[in-house]
């Protein structure tokens, strides 16, 4: 739905489970296919017992966020995690390179998040490939900013305009990463990503956007 917003699309509402059903708390009902309202926007999500994995690897080929896990008989219990329900994200990783990052904010120190870029072999550009701000501890941040000072420039490696620019701090393109994400956006930008670490064995003008 997200990639859907800025274009004419017809949207279908798919329940997979729910909590209020006519604002009735149906929490203590596990069964909610005989709940739901008849809707043509609508659908119910069936349930595939037994054979999780496989569905997971569908998933993956087809690019969807991931799989819900639920105990058939599970209720839910408010106020408080549990393993009744639980979300398997089929995650993608693209190497990246590091060409900024943004100041830190709160009480996180050294810097917010990384900017990224992928190569565009054909015309000889790099392309803006999102912000990445999860995946680093504090020994991570550290150390990564040491390594980044030295590639500081004035100069910005592409004309595209990105998210949270002011104040940014431009990088020479060199230092190669490694991302995990759930699915690449209509701007061209990784949803979701976190960062993996770093890649000494990749030379920054190698790294494309990669294709499943």
């Amino acid at each position: 739905m997200q990639n859907a917003l800025n274009k004419k699309a017809k949207l279908l509402y798919v329940v997979f489970d729910a909590l209020f059903v006519g604002g009735k708390d149906i929490r203590e009902k596990p069964i909610l296919k005989s709940l739901m309202p008849r809707d043509p926007l609508l659908h119910y999500s069936e349930h595939v017992a037994e054979f999780g994995t496989r569905e997971f690897a569908k998933a993956q080929r087809a690019h969807e966020e991931g799989v819900i896990a639920k105990r058939a008989t599970g209720l839910y219990y408010s106020g408080k995690r549990t393993r009744e329900r639980l979300k398997f994200k089929a995650v993608q990783e693209q190497e990246v390179v590091i060409v900024g990052y943004t100041e830190p904010r709160r009480s996180r120190k050294y810097f917010g998040s990384l900017v990224l870029a992928v190569r565009d072999k054909a015309a000889k550009r790099w392309v803006y490939a999102g912000h990445v701000g999860t995946g680093f501890d504090q020994a991570a941040l550290k150390s990564l900013y040491g390594t980044m000072q030295p590639l500081r420039t004035d100069k910005k490696p592409f004309d595209q305009k990105v998210k949270d620019e002011n104040p940014t701090t431009w990088l020479i393109p060199k230092l190669v990463g490694e991302v995990k994400f759930t699915e690449w956006t209509s701007e061209g930008e990784m949803r979701h990503p976190a960062f993996l670490g770093l890649r000494k064995d990749k030379n920054a003008l190698d790294v494309i956007r990669e294709q499943a």
